[in-house]
């Protein structure tokens, strides 16, 4: 919204070269809000207000552009603008980046840090994709437990200049084994002459460096906390995850889960900047699995087909009761996915989840079933639509929405706890994947059913 209000102005200035005029309308925006206008500036003009921008400031704004412009920029920068930006980012949040960038790119963006800031780079970038230590930042202040309070805050003033946070401050022994963390305010509030290691309040929690990010975001959920340490097996410490990085990450969790449930692999990219191929190749894969699934269809289909012909009244509710089980069934799998994804339940659970989705699905089948019957017996043009033999049709018709919505629920709620259980991903049960496997077996309940009801009167 602001950048598309002042995105004339400064567009003007640009266009006259009125630098001192910019950089002084540029030093009263903070740096969320010059972001906001930068990702409406053509990419050509963003790139002369970083080469514009003082050094300290161009990297702060930097962090707050989204990736796909964040990589525009990197391309497009000289070798010295280069330097100037990179180093000066938070190294969270340029892994984040590099992680984006093309190869050749990022052996360019490598090429242009500092030995140290290097150093942190390779270290970070050695780390698992979206695991913990990928999203860590080794920016933090750790004091000793034998300091005293006022010891360790004119520590703190001397050498936190640079933290990612300063609302927790960390204890680690020589070795850097983390031994506790405690809030500023607890020194703040501590008398002088108390030692660090007598603030101790028990509460430490932490995180191994290889916790996958769904761990990160349960573990944030779960603590309340603003920032939390990463170690590694032995306890040293290596690193913190602050909450603004776990906000990203919870939301490209999310993303990716969204896809799949979908029917589809997640994208590496957002949508408008995914390439025409990319989409197709993320989206076929499942699709043609969903297809082949349905083919299967056909086949139960062709079992069935004498009753078929000899009541082909009973085609007509083939899509009401293959989609009722497949509604079913997406609702139940949503539900299971959420809740495994946050944690309210685990794999112990599944027993529980059985036998509350089987009352579900008997009950919710019921619902259908009655209104299922009185559509058919109370239709005003019954006879002449159905036959004589209405009310047996409708009779069918019930049974079989109460056995598929039954069979829907389960296999719903069920396949996520499966697939956890086999070490993949719950949200690849997506709703598109179930629909498939119920409308085959819906096929074969319903028919079954039907050949029950009706034996003797129409088949």
């Amino acid at each position: 919204m602001l950048g598309t209000l002042l995105k004339p102005d400064y567009e003007k200035l640009i266009r006259d070269k009125d630098w001192k005029s910019l950089r002084s309308e540029f030093a009263q925006l903070d740096p969320p809000d010059l972001a906001e206008i930068l990702e409406e500036f053509p990419l050509q003009d963003s790139a002369v207000v970083f080469r514009i921008l003082p050094r300290d400031s161009a990297a702060v704004i930097f962090e707050y552009l989204p990736l796909d412009l964040q990589t525009k920029l990197v391309q497009s920068l000289a070798d010295e603008q280069l330097v100037n930006l990179l180093n000066g980012m938070a190294p969270d949040d340029r892994t984040r980046l590099f992680e984006e960038l093309p190869p050749e790119v990022t052996k360019r963006a490598l090429a242009s840090l500092t030995p140290s800031e290097l150093k942190i780079a390779r270290q970070l970038l050695g780390y698992r994709e979206n695991s913990a230590g990928r999203h860590m930042t080794p920016e933090y202040v750790a004091v000793r437990p034998t300091m005293s309070a006022a010891e360790a805050l004119t520590y703190i003033r001397k050498h936190g200049r640079g933290s990612e946070t300063l609302n927790v401050i960390y204890v680690t022994d020589d070795k850097g084994k983390l031994l506790n963390d405690l809030k500023l305010s607890t020194l703040v509030m501590a008398d002088p002459s108390t030692k660090v290691q007598d603030l101790d309040d028990g509460q430490l929690y932490s995180l191994l460096a290889s916790a996958d990010r769904e761990e990160v975001v349960a573990a944030f959920e779960k603590y309340d906390r603003v920032a939390l340490p990463v170690t590694d097996t032995s306890g040293v410490l290596l690193g913190i995850i602050t909450i603004d990085d776990v906000l990203d990450v919870a939301e490209a969790e999310a993303t990716e889960d969204i896809h799949k449930l979908g029917g589809m692999e997640a994208l590496d990219a957002p949508y408008i900047e995914s390439s025409f191929f990319e989409m197709i190749r993320k989206r076929a894969g499942w699709l043609l699995v969903l297809f082949i699934g349905e083919m299967f269809t056909a086949t139960a289909m062709s079992y069935f087909e004498a009753e078929i012909s000899r009541a082909v009244v009973l085609a007509l509710f083939i899509p009401l009761i293959i989609s009722s089980g497949g509604n079913s069934g997406s609702q139940a799998t949503s539900l299971i996915i959420r809740s495994l994804a946050i944690r309210e339940m685990e794999l112990k659970d599944w027993a529980r989840v059985l036998r509350r989705e089987v009352l579900s699905g008997l009950v919710l089948g019921s619902i259908l079933a009655l209104v299922g019957f009185i559509r058919v017996v109370l239709w005003p043009t019954r006879v002449a639509v159905y036959g004589p033999h209405f009310v047996m049709i409708g009779l069918a018709v019930a049974m079989s929405l109460v056995g598929v919505v039954l069979f829907g629920t389960v296999c719903g709620s069920m396949l996520p706890f499966v697939l956890r259980r086999l070490g993949l991903d719950s949200a690849a049960a997506s709703a598109p994947f179930v629909a498939t496997l119920v409308d085959v077996s819906g096929l074969v309940i319903y028919f079954t059913c039907a050949s029950i009801v009706l034996r003797g009167i129409m088949l």
